[in-house]
């Protein structure tokens, strides 16, 4: 009987089915990447420290029950209010806490209305995300910003050109291998992506070029961006690394003083730029490693946008050479007398 009461006493306890739906669910079950597995990790590592701080009790003593819809509404209000987060952070970090719900809901019948009310939380409404992205002249003047005669300018020039030729994301880049690329006379690079879904990118003549300077003496299993020391540029780095080119050159480049630049800017600009080249649509979506073409047609839509708003112009401009000589007065009177 106390064996019994035991089993059912862990059932209630909110620790273990935290394990079992880190360790099981998402590695074993569904594969999450790395980062989606972090990302709901850390989802429930600020969630358990609120808890804890909520009702002063031991983390290993909270009951599933103790994450209740009250609770969890004041933890996303502590999100945004305290920890300064934006909507779409607030989003995901809900997202992570549904899927918690769903999976203890789906093993724990007795839970089942618990995960119902819990999932019934609804996201907030985001605005749409703008598209930001670089003109040709400001792309070209970020990749002339590192000085190629240093080994880290060079470096450095070659991780944009790479960045640009591939739309790839920053995460994507830090774990390119020397064995991903193929620089003969179809330059390629395999490139590992969201979802471990492995793509294939086209390198141009060039970016193969400065490359294979970078690569001299290295080994199939080194990666490819390094830093001084030779350990791996990580997704934070790069981050930076292209951040500071952008600031330093929106000093002499008056268009890019009002925006600031990331790798995401960079890869929205190769997406624009190959739309504007004639790529189709389906290659872009290929060439970015998107799943769903919908994704890829925003980069269509901004095109749209950019075509129909110089149209209008010239529309514009044409109804002010076409317009008669006689006032708007003048006419209101004879279109009254009509």
């Amino acid at each position: 009987m106390q064996m019994w009461r035991d089993a059912m006493h862990n059932r209630l306890l909110l620790g273990p089915w935290i394990r079992r739906f880190l360790l099981e669910h998402l590695i074993a079950e569904r594969n999450l990447s790395h980062n989606t597995q972090t990302s709901y990790r850390d989802t429930l590592v600020l969630l358990l420290q609120f808890i804890h701080s909520y009702y002063k009790r031991p983390l290993e003593r909270l009951l599933i029950e103790d994450v209740s819809p009250e609770i969890v509404r004041m933890f996303l209000a502590d999100i945004e209010s305290v920890r300064s987060c934006s909507v779409a952070t607030r989003n995901q970090r809900l997202a992570a806490i549904h899927s918690l719900a769903r999976f203890i809901g789906l093993h724990s019948p007795e839970h089942l209305a618990w995960g119902i009310e819990l999932r019934a939380i609804p996201f907030k409404k985001t605005a749409e995300p703008t598209v930001g992205y670089l003109e040709k002249s400001d792309m070209d003047a970020v990749l002339q910003f590192f000085n190629r005669k240093t080994l880290l300018g060079y470096r450095n020039h070659a991780l944009l050109l790479f960045l640009y030729n591939t739309g790839a994301r920053a995460d994507e880049a830090a774990h390119v291998y020397v064995a991903d690329l193929a620089l003969g006379r179809s330059p390629s690079v395999r490139i590992h992506g969201k979802g471990d879904k492995i793509r294939i990118c086209p390198l141009w003549p060039h970016t193969a070029d400065i490359l294979k300077h970078l690569v001299i003496k290295c080994a199939d299993d080194d990666h490819l961006f390094r830093n001084a020391r030779g350990t791996p540029l990580t997704r934070f780095g790069i981050y930076r690394l292209v951040q500071k080119a952008g600031a330093s050159v929106s000093s002499s480049v008056l268009t890019l003083r009002s925006r600031g630049i990331s790798p995401h800017i960079i890869r929205h600009t190769t997406a624009v730029h190959l739309l504007r080249a004639g790529v189709d649509i389906n290659t872009i979506r290929a060439w970015l490693g998107h799943v769903s073409i919908d994704t890829t047609n925003i980069y269509a839509e901004v095109d749209l946008e950019m075509k129909a708003k110089a149209l209008a112009h010239c529309e514009i401009e044409a109804e002010k050479r076409s317009r008669p000589w006689r006032s708007d007065t003048t006419l209101m009177a004879f279109l009254k007398a009509l």
